[in-house]
């Protein structure tokens, strides 16, 4: 274990989205540094579950049902964070969901949605958790994507969101330069999780279907283990994967030739909305 990784026992962690994919390989990457964890999702039985398996070897979890676009379920994540453990020290907006279909046939009913989970989901836990995070001088973390650098085509609504969500935990930064708090936002480019198969469609009714093949893609795990690897050195921007990393230098160099790359790509996924 790093030096800076041994910083992290006794913190108060909270984590939204939790119950599967990156939220969920959080909570198990967390529980190996002696951290005490809050762990919200609108699945409660899973929360539970997840919540059983650790207790059972020793780790301190609190599962509180929390929907992200109830501005009353945050509050109440963090006022059970506090009654429970008193304090706390890092906070991970994870909780997150996407779409697929252009722009000119989506529901705006969707995009609507994915503002109140990806945008509004993040500044609702973030404004109540903000006073204990300046006590602790602690980590604000938005567990955003590529999409919130660039446009995705066929992903308006998320990127929209997530770009949202970027200008707020950017803004959050400078003017807490001088109280200590750590800002970061961490963006994994294609990963293996749910999401995909959850994603809405044009008329919001989920996918249920993957148009990636997830061999090549980045797993939860090795998402999480950077995350948490990030927050422990007090990381700025973390940007993962190859492709995400050439995308985002390339939109600041060349960016009308990545908007062709990027329409190519995304071109090609099976049953993609646009040719």
């Amino acid at each position: 274990m790093t030096k800076a990784l041994n910083k992290l026992s006794g913190k108060v962690v909270v984590i939204t989205g939790a119950s599967s994919g990156i939220g969920k390989a959080l909570t198990y990457e967390f529980s190996k540094y002696n951290t005490k964890l809050v762990i919200g999702a609108r699945n409660i039985d899973e929360l539970k579950a997840i919540a059983s398996e650790l207790s059972s070897v020793g780790v301190e979890v609190l599962p509180v049902k929390t929907d992200v676009t109830s501005e009353s379920d945050c509050k109440n994540l963090v006022e059970q964070a506090i009654s429970r453990y008193g304090q706390i020290d890092i906070l991970i907006n994870n909780a997150g969901v996407s779409m697929r279909a252009l722009f000119k046939d989506v529901d705006l009913k969707v995009i609507r949605h994915l503002m109140d989970v990806n945008f509004w989901g993040t500044v609702y836990c973030t404004k109540y958790a903000l006073p204990y995070l300046l006590e602790t001088k602690g980590s604000v973390v938005g567990v955003s994507s590529i999409a919130g650098f660039h446009g995705l085509p066929g992903r308006c609504g998320y990127s929209a969101s997530k770009f949202a969500m970027h200008g707020f935990l950017e803004t959050l930064r400078i003017e807490n330069l001088k109280n200590g708090l750590h800002v970061m936002i961490a963006a994994p480019g294609f990963t293996a999780t749910n999401v995909r198969f959850s994603a809405l469609t044009a008329d919001g009714t989920p996918q249920g279907m993957s148009p990636r093949d997830e061999k090549n893609m980045m797993t939860p795990e090795e998402v999480a283990k950077i995350i948490v690897n990030g927050i422990a050195k007090r990381r700025r921007n973390i940007i993962m994967g190859t492709e995400g990393k050439i995308s985002v230098l390339a939109q600041r160099i060349l960016p009308t030739v990545i908007d062709r790359l990027l329409y190519g790509y995304m071109a090609k996924e099976p049953n993609s909305p646009f040719k």
